[in-house]
């Protein structure tokens, strides 16, 4: 049975965390306002006010994999708490210096910086304890409402904002988001994360270059990022180039707010019918679907000049946005182990920001070039033409088991080595049957796949000379610390699954050995 759309906010922490992360994100939208509106009667306000937008999404392109990795690394909670501390202090004191008229365009762009650079650490960190606050069979749900969360935002926020510089002034504005940050942490602060044993916490450098092979070598992760590309790109036209629709229909400032209001009431309705269309829709099927339905907002835009077209044919795309991007969120959730869950989250943010921002790049272009309604139907295009890969790359619909695994058997040595010392060479030796043997190199290319994924940076796989029937599997892990690694908390249920597969096409356990630097000191036991 599926999971209701909203049960997940019957969990007082989950609920209390997304009301504060909502009003973060709130805050956020208000800050952009605020800012952008402080700049326009400024010399050169068209280059000032884009500036804003770039220092906003510069931190999460430029930070986001190393966000994930001390996400991952660190205790999330008190990262999320340490990051709402910091960011309360930037925008108290951005509302001060402009209260007193002393926030010049060059520094009102820094304080913009260093806010979106706490955003870049929160939204990885935020997706990655969500799957610790909700059940498995809620992650869907969990995903949907986290759409709902970024829409509600998007469609308030600016709303919000326009009132109160008309009304009060920019500072306010500004003060308003300091105490978004406050919100957040009290909510953080009612969450008593259990507390995670296992090994020591991994160094930054090694746990950045793991977070990368991992995502390298998980053939599912490459398969959902290249779908949000596929989508992501074309469907900005609509968020990149709303103003130009209100302009177009004659709607004003006001009209811009109702089609922002549009899509996200749209992406409401869409988190409202996600758990049916789950129930009755495979998860490629809903890909398609609301490709089209995208596609046809699309085109309604461009060949119908009409408010009464254009309004519900963007609550249309907010629907077919919300449904492609929690479906391919809740994808992530399901298939990420929680060791690697933050940096895959981040790698995810990074294309998926890159696709928006060069996708409103583009279509600017375009419309500069050929007008409006000419780049909507060249995006209606695209993105036909990327709903008709679905069928040739579809989304894997089952993520396996990811629930951690500690199957091998710990290792004896007659060396100590330190965690530092590196590289070290595992060998592997199995005997396989000749009738075996075509099916056993075939199951060993998913193993190959699980050691780089899980640490190593090397994988190879030989027969030995002179023992026709004896298999000799090589790979090399950077350091001790990441091949013990790979023994208590990176190999999940699936990495087990797939390499009992391949053991079961040979003769009895294999004999494993491990080779360590020349300068290895002998145990003293």
């Amino acid at each position: 049975m599926t999971t209701p759309a909203w049960a997940p906010l019957r969990d007082k922490i989950f609920r209390g965390l997304w009301i504060g992360s909502l009003a973060s994100n709130v805050g956020t939208w208000m800050q952009t306002v605020g800012a952008s509106w402080r700049l326009v009667d400024e010399p050169a306000a068209a280059t000032w006010v884009s500036l804003v937008q770039t220092a906003t999404m510069l931190p999460v392109l430029l930070l986001a994999l190393p966000a994930g990795t001390l996400a991952d690394v660190f205790d999330r909670r008190r990262l999320l708490l340490t990051v709402q501390a910091a960011s309360f202090a930037v925008a108290t004191t951005l509302t001060v210096l402009t209260a007193t008229d002393r926030m010049p365009p060059p520094v009102l762009l820094v304080f913009t910086f260093l806010l979106g650079v706490g955003q870049a650490l929160t939204l990885p960190t935020w997706q990655a304890i969500i799957p610790e606050l909700v059940p498995r069979d809620a992650l869907p749900a969990a995903s949907s409402l986290g759409a709902v969360n970024t829409n509600l935002a998007r469609s308030a926020g600016p709303a919000v904002a326009g009132l109160l510089v008309a009304q009060a002034g920019v500072p306010v504005v500004f003060g308003l988001n300091a105490l978004s940050f406050v919100v957040f942490a009290l909510a953080l602060l009612r969450w008593r994360r259990p507390p995670h044993s296992g090994s020591q916490a991994e160094h930054f450098g090694p746990a950045l270059r793991a977070g990368e092979r991992y995502v390298r070598y998980a053939p599912l992760v490459r398969r959902i990022l290249l779908r949000v590309v596929l989508f992501v790109l074309p469907g900005s036209v609509v968020w990149g180039l709303v103003p130009l629709v209100a302009q177009r229909l004659h709607m004003g400032s006001r009209g811009y707010g109702i089609l922002l209001a549009a899509l996200g009431a749209g992406a409401i309705l869409g988190a409202l019918l996600m758990p049916r269309l789950r129930d009755r829709l495979t998860p490629n099927r809903l890909l398609v679907l609301s490709g089209l339905a995208y596609a046809t907002a699309l085109v309604t835009v461009a060949l119908v000049p009409s408010p009464f077209a254009a309004v519900p044919a963007l609550v249309l795309a907010g629907l077919a946005w919300m449904a492609q991007v929690s479906r391919m969120n809740a994808s992530l959730q399901l298939f990420l182990p929680n060791w690697v869950r933050a940096r895959g989250f981040a790698v995810y943010r990074v294309v998926f920001a890159g696709a928006q921002a060069l996708g409103a790049l583009l279509w600017g272009q375009i419309t500069e070039l050929t007008g409006l309604p000419a780049a909507y139907l060249a995006a209606a295009a695209c993105m036909l033409a990327g709903t008709a890969t679905v069928r040739r790359l579809p989304l894997h619909e089952r993520a396996g088991d990811r629930s951690p695994a500690t199957y091998w058997p710990e290792p004896h040595l007659m060396l100590e080595p330190h965690l530092d010392d590196g590289p070290v060479l595992v060998t592997a030796r199995y005997r396989v049957r000749e009738e075996n043997r075509a099916a056993f190199v075939d199951a060993m290319s998913t193993v190959r796949r699980s050691r780089l994924r899980t640490g190593a940076t090397r994988w190879g796989l030989f027969r030995d000379g002179e023992q026709a029937d004896e298999f000799v599997e090589v790979y090399q892990v950077p350091t001790w610390d990441e091949h013990l690694r790979q023994h208590d908390g990176r190999l999940t249920g699936s990495d087990e699954h797939e390499e009992e597969k391949a053991l079961a096409l040979a003769e009895g356990p294999p004999r494993i050995e491990h080779l360590l630097p020349a300068g290895v000191p002998v145990s003293r036991h």
